[in-house]
Parts: C-alpha cells; structure tokens; sequence
C-alpha cells in the first residue's frame, strides 16, 4: 500500500491530507468564527444583522462541507485514525490553545461580560460580540441580548451543526442518529426556541413600552438538582406570580415532578442515558463538539476514585444548599443559624459548581481531559440517576467474552473513562453509575461484543457480582 494512502510520513509522523471539499469547509467554518473573536475583541460592525447571518450560515454550511469532504465516498463505520497524533486531538500546542480561548470565553461570560461588548456603548448600548447578536435578540423578544443570549445561540448553533457531522460520523449506527437527532431537537427547541419565544411575548410592543403580558419563559427539559436555582426564592415567586398563570404553575409542577417521579422511572426502565445522551444539553454539547476528545477521558483507578468522591460531594453539596434554600424561604428569613444564606450558601455553590465547574472545567478543558469532565466529576443530576442505574435499574450493557480480542477500542473512546475492556474479557456485563449509556463503545467494537440491553432487573449480572479493580488486578463480588 502506498504510503500516502497510509496517511504517514517518512519520518514516521501522523500526517493529515486534506481534500478540497475539507479545505473549503474548513476556510469557511474558520471565517464565521473569525468574525466572532473579532467583535469578542471589541470591534463593531456596522451591519450586526447582515454580519451575524454571515456568521450563521458559514459555521453552518462549513462544517456541513467538511463532514461530506471527510466521509463521502467511504464506508460506513467509525474514523478515528490518528488522534494521537493531531495536535488539536492529542493535548498538542493547538489543543491547548482551543482549550484557552473556550475558558478564556467562559471567565468574561461569567465575570467580565463588558469585555464582550454589553452594554459598554453610549447610553448602555451594547458593542462588539453582544451586538452582533442584537438582531436575532430583537427578532425574538424585542430587546437588546445580554451575553446569556449570545451563549445560548452559539451553543445552540454548535450543537445543531457538529450534530451533522456527529451523524454522518456514525451513520452506520441507527442508535446513535436518533440520539443525536433527539438532542438537537431538544436543544434547538426545549432549550432554545420556547424559552426565547416565550420570554417575547412578555411584553406587546416593548419598544413602545408596551403592556406586560406575563409570559414564563424556562427551559422545560432543565431539572433540579443540575438546575440548581430552580428552588431559590425569586425562582418559586416568579412561578407563583399571577401575571405568569397557568404558565408558571405548570413549569412549577413539572419540575418537582420531573425530579420526584418521571427521573426514577425513566432511569429504572432504560438507565439514565435517557437524560445524560438524550435530552441534556451539557451531554448534547459533550457528545457534538466534544467527540473528537473523548480518547482523553483519563481510564486510572485514581480517576475512578475521584470522580466517586466528587460527583457524589458535589450531590450532597446541593441537598445542602437547597434545604438551607428552602428553609429561609418559608421561614421568611435570609439567615441559616446566623449565616447569610445568599452570601455562604447559594453564591459558593453558584461561583465553584455553577460556574467554575460545569463551565469553565466542564467546557474549557475538553481538549485536555475529555469531553466529559463535568457529567463525569461534577454533575448532581448524572450522580442522582447513577445511584439509580447502579442499584435499581433494567440497564446494562452486556458482553460476549468469546468473541472479545482485547483491541482496546471500547476503552480507549469511553467517555466516562470506563475500563469497558476489561469487563468484556471476562464477559461481564456492565452496570456502572457512571455510564451515560452513549453506545459508542459498542460502535467502535469491530466485534459485535457489546450490546446495550434493557432487561430483567435480577438478571444484570447473572450469578455474579460486578468486578472491582484493585491494585492486585480483578476480582469479582460473591
């Protein structure tokens, strides 16, 4: 076989040929986020509504030309040839810079929205990144965007447009195009387009000063305790406010019916893959702009330890801060036994777990420690149904030992950092807590050997125990 054909140099380094259709993919991506890192350094254009159409379509359009650039004319199944060796794949120097610019991104987003461009013009008009959004923002309610708006639009567009490549990636598996499909759906829609129509018709003609209409806008598919404020006291007004019946009462009751009793069903029937791969838009974005790092979910026994330690201290951290929450609400009062229940309660939990953690960590740090670092590590809702799934669920993935030859794929593109091998060299199936029931472990598998299964809840393991790694090497639970 030609060495080109086998995509390495002489020198025995990884090269990366790029056809034509990727090159002008990748031209054209690049130019609509270009545009984006030019206004986020403080220029602003004169046409915001032509420039951010520009900017759409481009990312859009780009990224659709580059996914059929790199699977047309090839079969169907799964690419990963040489993620080791690509800098942006393999913790290299453009890795790390992508990996800067997204926390950079998430730091002014958080704390430093001026450095965006809101509303830094005169009178408090917005400029730069803000403003280029305007447009879109006035199309929808009427007003100008903040940088909340601006985030949302851009994950949304990400999502939606990387979920193309992530199917035509994955055409070969029915399972893995209607997930995908599922989460743009639920994030272009559930997440998106209600929250922002409904928070447009809050008011009849707003730019006229118009009557105010009382409309609640939430995103439906948001469920505490991953939606951390849904209890806090402005929260439970806002839902029990007049002007937002029956609206509001309905977002209200849902919610704690969501937590209470639709998430343990769901998550006993089918495991918690109905939330974490399905419908979340932390696991939609994981899984789209995410997936080319997910190699990197670290796969050390260190790694499973921590990620128990934290994902449950962060579980308990919010049953604390919401009933200290709750307390001071119906109590009438701002203080837990002295202690301002704002100021050491809810702002540490919202700086370190709300911000640091699922945003800055959670996004920022794909490129280097995977794509799921947050639902790994941090996430309250994926632990609550993990305890499900691990002791009171239908969900397995099962294994066929027999016909496993230890090639590794199923380990090394875990997300979770699940050691999924050495389960199926010893044809055990599979019930971890942390599994987000992805199937990509039983795609990459060239054997047939992992099957994602719902089934009688006494027959997960059959006769035996799970298997727990130790420094001594496996042994298995009587």
């Amino acid at each position: 076989m030609a060495e080109q054909e086998l995509n390495f140099s002489v020198s025995g380094k990884y090269a990366q040929y790029l056809n034509l259709w990727q090159k002008l993919g990748m031209i054209l991506a690049l130019s609509g986020t270009g545009i984006i890192l030019i206004t986020w350094g403080g220029v602003s254009l004169t046409n915001n509504a032509a420039w951010l159409t520009v900017v759409i379509l481009s990312i859009f359009i780009g990224t659709v030309m580059f996914t059929y650039g790199t699977y047309a004319g090839k079969t169907a199944g799964i690419k990963n040839d040489g993620v080791y060796f690509r800098s942006h794949t393999a913790r290299g120097a453009i890795g790390w810079a992508v990996g800067i610019v997204l926390t950079a991104f998430y730091v002014f987003l958080y704390w430093f929205p001026s450095y965006l461009g809101y509303q830094t013009g005169v009178n408090g008009t917005n400029e730069g990144l803000i403003a280029l959004f305007d447009p879109l923002s006035y199309f929808f309610k009427g007003k100008p965007a903040s940088q909340w708006f601006v985030y949302g639009s851009i994950y949304t567009l990400v999502i939606v447009s990387l979920g193309i490549k992530f199917i035509v990636k994955y055409r070969h598996n029915r399972y893995h195009i209607i997930r995908t499909i599922s989460v743009m759906i639920a994030q272009l829609g559930l997440a998106y387009l209600v929250p922002e129509i409904l928070a447009g018709m809050n008011y009849n003609d707003v730019s006229q000063g118009g009557e105010y209409l009382g409309w609640y806008d939430a995103d439906l598919k948001n469920v505490w305790p991953l939606d951390y404020d849904f209890f806090y006291g402005w929260h439970l007004d806002a839902m029990q406010q007049k002007a937002y019946q029956p609206i509001g009462m309905i977002y209200l009751v849902w919610g704690i019916l969501l937590f209470l009793i639709v998430t343990p069903i769901i998550t006993y029937f089918v495991g918690k893959r109905w939330y974490c791969s399905w419908v979340c838009g932390c696991g939609g974005l994981a899984e789209t702009a995410g997936d080319p790092y997910r190699h990197l979910s670290s796969k050390k026994l260190s790694a499973w330890k921590l990620e128990r330690w934290l994902i449950h201290a962060v579980l308990v951290l919010v049953f604390l801060m919401t009933a200290v929450t709750l307390y001071g609400y119906f109590f009438n009062t701002g203080t837990f036994f002295g202690l301002e229940i704002y100021t050491y309660f809810q702002k540490p939990y919202g700086f370190v777990i709300g911000a640091i953690f699922s945003g800055i960590v959670g996004v920022g740090f794909y490129p280097l420690l995977g794509n799921r670092v947050w639902c790994r590590f941090g996430c309250p809702m994926a632990a609550y149904m993990g305890i499900i799934q691990r002791f009171k669920s239908r969900f397995r993935i099962t294994t066929n030992g027999g016909q496993c030859i230890s090639c590794g794929n199923c380990s090394t593109y875990c997300e979770q950092g699940i050691d999924v091998r050495a389960y199926a060299q010893k044809g055990q199936n599979i019930v971890r807590a942390s599994c987000v029931g992805c199937g990509v472990c039983s795609a990459v598998c060239p054997r047939g050997v992992l099957k994602l299964e719902n089934g009688p809840e006494e027959k997960r393991l059959g006769n035996e125990g799970p298997i727990v790694l130790g420094n001594d090497g496996f042994k298995i639970e009587k």
